[in-house]
């Protein structure tokens, strides 16, 4: 560890404030993968005396990290790493998916889920007779115990007919019925949380959040999901790969 230590000293001679410094490095730390989403960064003390700055400097250091959300704090437990997820735009996975495949351990929290009456957006953006009954579920999405979105979702009754047989994944599920989602088409729009939205994300009310509408299509071309999802912007990273 005195090796990782020395590289995130700060350059006492460098007009760059130490603070500054130290934040930088914790940042280029984090990145190359030096602590695991969810793991405890060194205690302030320990920080400043490890790379010799003051804990007024370790403070103001991870302070900035917390800004920059790399790091969240938990009273009387410390400063934590921030799970990530750059999200591929050309890429249709679902979230349960998506959260494996970078090592991070995914849950939901059920807030609802069950049959009702479409309503009028529903109807038609899913192509739905009128009076046809919609599964609507909408629950919590977490990465290793930390909220990273709120998504609403509403599919017909015939492609889920009982919302309590879903497991951990929509989209497992949707397969094992042989209704998968083939085709999704994304809409992205920056909104400010609502005081419902604000409580549930663990945000301050009207704080910037990103809302992606998902429209998924299965493979006889029928729009089988209507999706409404929350994300943090702390937490996301959406990343397209565009060719001339």
């Amino acid at each position: 560890m005195d090796d990782d230590w020395q590289a995130l000293t700060p350059d006492a001679k460098s007009a760059t404030p130490l603070y500054l410094q130290l934040a930088s490095r914790l940042a280029s730390a984090i990145h190359a993968g030096t602590w695991s989403a969810g793991e405890a960064l060194p205690a302030e003390r320990t920080l400043s005396e490890a790379v010799g700055v003051s804990r007024i400097t370790a403070r103001k250091a991870l302070a900035l990290l917390v800004e920059q959300g790399l790091i969240r704090r938990a009273r009387g437990a410390g400063s934590f790493i921030t799970p990530r997820t750059e999200d591929p735009l050309s890429r249709l996975t679902g979230f349960t998916r998506k959260m494996e495949q970078r090592g991070f351990k995914s849950d939901s929290v059920w807030l609802d889920r069950r049959l009702r009456a479409a309503n009028r957006e529903e109807t038609v953006r899913l192509g739905l007779s009128p009076g046809a009954s919609v599964a609507s579920l909408k629950r919590l999405r977490r990465a290793d115990g930390i909220v990273m979105a709120v998504e609403q979702s509403t599919l017909p009754v015939a492609v889920v007919p009982d919302p309590d047989a879903i497991g951990l994944s929509l989209y497992r599920y949707l397969e094992e019925r042989g209704r998968s989602v083939v085709r999704a088409l994304q809409h992205f729009r920056a909104v400010n949380a609502s005081v419902d939205i604000a409580r549930l994300m663990d945000v301050s009310p009207r704080a910037a959040l990103l809302v992606i509408t998902r429209i998924g299509y299965s493979a006889d071309q029928r729009a089988i999901e209507l999706t409404d999802t929350y994300c943090r912007d702390d937490y996301y990273d959406f990343v397209a790969e565009l060719h001339q």
